[in-house]
């Protein structure tokens, strides 16, 4: 997430309440998690385990619960909280604004296309020419939709990420503050969720097209012209590039990729990354001629079995 502005480095420790390491102006573009972090962001780390990974990040701006060694050309947020203090960010630069209609205001909707009847669109979403949104879609603030774009009744963009730090008195979300982007050319089936990214997108690529019921996780990036088939879910922060082929309830791992143009058969579970160009079957995953060769051996067991006796 970026901000409207640059901020400085004293301007966003007022508003979370810490002390700082570094120049009181130095220079603060945005906030992003982990794996989106670009030069002038804000990353936050709560945990001994991962304070390296954070301060070797491309963020320059580190919130974190302890005073540390501050790489050079970055700058240290000191906090008790990381975890709350990151929300508190959230809540302050891209706050929730209830909606009084059924299609705000500050929407902007393209020309030649139609939204039916119960739709929600919510504030500051872009819907670009040529689409077609059926009865009862929701579309969440922000959401960013291109030309020719289909998407079929009951489904809904944007939603929170599922991500929880666990406290004593129970779980703690942490709130989203980034987008959903349809390219163009997409089609999304009836009764998908696909969730809108932490800090920043989650991104269907162009020509790619979805199936009923199928989940898309935080910040997920799906490439061009994929085909995704019905009741597969897909985790978090996963990368899948152009011309994957998912086949019905498949799923997926959170943060892995998945090469262009593999195949990934029905009911399989991809716990890891695999390469492109492959067709992909089971769970662990393994290509499919090898996991197809073992469901066959198996089945010469009972054989096997009495043979020896």
């Amino acid at each position: 997430m970026k901000f409207s502005r640059i901020h400085t480095l004293k301007e966003i420790a007022a508003i979370i309440g810490c002390h700082y390491v570094g120049a009181d102006d130095f220079a603060v573009h945005g906030m992003n998690e982990i794996h989106v972090v670009t030069p002038g962001d804000i990353v936050f780390v709560d945990h001994p385990k991962y304070y390296d990974k954070a301060l070797q990040s491309a963020a320059t701006i580190v919130l974190i619960n302890k005073e540390v060694a501050c790489p050079e050309g970055k700058a240290l947020l000191i906090s008790d909280d990381p975890f709350r203090d990151f929300n508190t960010l959230t809540k302050h630069f891209r706050p929730f604004v209830a909606a009084n209609v059924s299609v705000s205001a500050s929407a902007k909707i393209g020309k030649n296309t139609v939204i039916q009847p119960n739709c929600f669109i919510g504030n500051n979403v872009t819907i670009g020419d040529n689409c077609l949104l059926h009865a009862n879609v929701i579309v969440y603030d922000n959401t960013v939709i291109g030309d020719n774009v289909i998407i079929h009744s009951g489904t809904i963009l944007g939603a929170d990420a599922f991500y929880y730090k666990k406290r004593p008195e129970g779980f703690d979300q942490l709130l989203s503050g980034g987008r959903v982007v349809i390219e163009d050319n997409v089609g999304i089936g009836a009764l998908c969720t696909i969730d809108k990214g932490v800090t920043g997108d989650t991104t269907i690529g162009a020509g790619t097209k979805i199936d009923n019921q199928v989940h898309v996780g935080h910040d997920t990036v799906i490439g061009k012209k994929c085909l995704i088939a019905s009741q597969t879910g897909i985790a978090g922060c996963v990368i899948i590039e152009d011309e994957v082929t998912l086949w019905g309830q498949v799923g997926t791992t959170s943060g892995i990729t998945i090469g262009a143009k593999a195949v990934v058969l029905g009911q399989t579970g991809v716990t890891k990354s695999i390469e492109g160009g492959k067709s992909y079957f089971g769970t662990p995953v393994e290509e499919s001629r090898e996991k197809l060769k073992q469901l066959a051996n198996v089945k010469r067991i009972p054989d096997i079995l009495n043979k020896i006796k």
